[in-house]
């Protein structure tokens, strides 16, 4: 079976609410929108429901209820719990718990988001080792975490933000480890004057962390345990510091989710850093006309740019460019404090030098940086000569974590996507898809 519609909508964070808000609204009634995303609700990561602090209501909660209230229910059709996992053409295979089908779309926005960039270091697989927003994630789904001590580590503000998170869950966290320096920090506080909203949520996150310490110029060399995480040891200006706790939550930036705007042929670009971002024009239009993106996959810039975009996708999608231009100034303010960002708080070297040959680089695999050592040098290494030999890149997260870190390393080039995009049944592959709209 296949449905159709006249815009889909791939990703339900602040792009793809804030998207078919401006479809659905600017088209009035007529215009069939449907909006699928991996998660039980709508909100992506930053409006992730909290089973704690936003109760047990279906649909979206907190802010993303208020963000999505024009679009939830019978104004657009949700196909929640599900992946997107091949394309061709105009028409997306999708898998959800009742099986597949098939959406044909007049216009596609892509809203895929992104993912945290998680770098190899000795340690780094211990039970009790989390990605700043995977811990993030786990608290707000009930994760028990009152009580633990845990040391938050990594580079950027979504670190206070994760820590804040974390207090207001009853954690102990016992320090927020900055890998900038406080010279760059500094700088990037006194910038904050140009976007005075920014500058006041960023005082008062600060505010709600008055006890946790805050310090920069340090970064996690080694996380030290048995079956699970016990202590950590910190570089910092004066030396090595191990620090006891029963969780880290470590962060170094997030990677543009590219692989399905790749898989439908939509031009990339790598040109602040080397992660590819989806090339887009100034209505949000990919290098394919019927093909739109918005948020981080067109590069990380936040919350507040994300939804500037996914509002100028949706209003393009449906034909309203004089609608879209007016939006062009908010975007640009919006993308300066984004480069802002990644200006004051680009990695340090030495964090690209902490794997040891015994390090495991493929978690899913279990494949160590020496087993690597064989396929060359960067800049002439053969990573699908390594994938094949090893395994790297083949578990369950294809490749996404070990791939990211490995481009950021420099040590390989990004892997081409292909379908199926996430390990899939094989009749969803095989099969006549069955309608799977939630």
């Amino acid at each position: 079976m296949t449905d159709s519609y006249d815009v889909v909508i791939c990703g339900a964070g602040p792009a793809g609410i804030a998207a078919a808000d401006a479809a659905r609204t600017a088209a009035g009634t007529g215009a069939r929108v449907a909006i699928v995303d991996a998660n039980a609700r709508p909100g992506g990561q930053v409006w992730r429901h909290d089973v704690r602090f936003d109760g047990a209501r279906a649909g979206p909660t907190g802010e993303a209820r208020q963000r999505s209230r024009g679009v939830f229910g019978a104004a657009a059709t949700w196909y929640l719990q599900t992946q997107v996992v091949a394309a061709a053409g105009d028409e997306l295979l999708i898998e959800g718990p009742t099986g597949a089908t098939r959406l044909r779309y007049r216009k596609l926005i892509l809203a895929t988001g992104a993912r945290e960039l998680l770098l190899p270091f000795p340690g780094w697989t211990l039970p009790g080792v989390c990605g700043a927003g995977g811990l993030e994630s786990l608290v707000k789904q009930g994760w028990p975490i009152a009580g633990q001590r845990v040391v938050v580590a990594g580079s950027g503000p979504l670190l206070l933000a994760a820590a804040a998170l974390l207090v207001r869950h009853g954690a102990q966290v016992l320090g927020v480890h900055e890998q900038a320096s406080t010279r760059h920090l500094w700088s990037f506080v006194s910038g904050l004057a140009r976007w005075p909203m920014t500058a006041l949520q960023a005082l008062g996150l600060r505010a709600r962390l008055a006890r946790v310490p805050y310090r920069c110029g340090e970064f996690v060399r080694a996380a030290i345990g048995d079956e699970r995480l016990r202590a950590v040891d910190i570089e910092t200006p004066a030396g090595v510091r191990r620090i006891a706790c029963d969780y880290l939550a470590i962060g170094y930036g997030l990677v543009p989710n590219v692989e399905l705007a790749e898989l439908l042929g939509c031009r990339l670009v790598a040109d602040h850093g080397p992660h590819a971002r989806v090339a887009v024009d100034e209505h949000q239009c990919t290098s394919l006309p019927n093909v739109f993106a918005a948020g981080e996959v067109c590069g990380i810039g936040g919350a507040r740019l994300a939804g500037v975009e996914g509002r100028i996708a949706g209003l393009a999608a449906i034909g309203a460019l004089r609608a879209a231009a007016a939006l062009g100034t908010r975007r640009r303010r919006a993308r300066r404090f984004a480069q802002h960002v990644s200006h004051h708080f680009r990695l340090d070297a030495r964090i690209h030098a902490l794997a040891m040959p015994d390090t495991v680089i493929c978690r899913c695999e279990d494949v160590p940086l020496a087993a690597l050592a064989d396929f060359g040098p960067p800049g002439a290494w053969d990573g699908r000569a390594a994938k094949l030999a090893t395994r790297c890149g083949m578990g369950a997260c294809q490749g996404r974590i070990c791939g990211a870190a490995l481009v950021e390393l420099g040590l390989d080039r990004p892997t081409a996507a292909a379908a199926p995009l996430f390990p899939t049944r094989l009749d969803s592959l095989t099969e006549p898809p069955t309608a799977a709209t939630m």
